[in-house]
């Protein structure tokens, strides 16, 4: 990781819910941090307030691959794009491809193992696809 990007903010993003998780680059560890819920677009005022709240080094993005629905990849540009408006913080972008479908194979691996006893929900699985996001930066970043 880049001197001085030592936490980052990392974005499951979707049409109905965006998951948020935190990234150390010290560490190397990712932790859940919220999903969002984006009805008709990203809700600025709670990203601004994370931003704020945090203060990241770096904003991740996971971006899925090229056989994604192209009114998300469109949704997903725009939103990357106004990242970059709002804040003077450096924004980066992963391949995002099957972190959701890990992220629930990993969340259900830990509930038969009682690590977690919550129902899972989609909320939980982005913000732990944003921890993969966060995960898979981090690795390339440093490797």
């Amino acid at each position: 990781m880049p001197e001085g990007q030592r936490l980052l903010l990392a974005f499951d993003f979707g049409l109905k819910r965006i998951g948020v998780a935190t990234g150390n680059g010290l560490t190397r560890t990712a932790s859940p941090l919220t999903t969002l819920n984006a009805s008709t677009e990203p809700p600025w005022q709670a990203i601004d307030a994370l931003v704020a709240e945090w203060q990241p080094d770096l904003i991740v993005v996971g971006r899925p691959g090229a056989d994604a629905d192209a009114s998300l990849l469109e949704a997903l540009d725009a939103f990357v794009l106004e990242l970059k408006k709002r804040y003077a913080i450096d924004i980066d972008e992963v391949d995002e491809s099957f972190t959701s479908t890990a992220a629930e194979e990993t969340l259900r691996a830990g509930r038969s193992k009682g690590i977690y006893n919550r129902r899972l929900t989609r909320g939980r699985i982005d913000q732990v696809a944003a921890c993969l996001i966060a995960e898979q930066w981090m690795n390339q970043a440093i490797d």
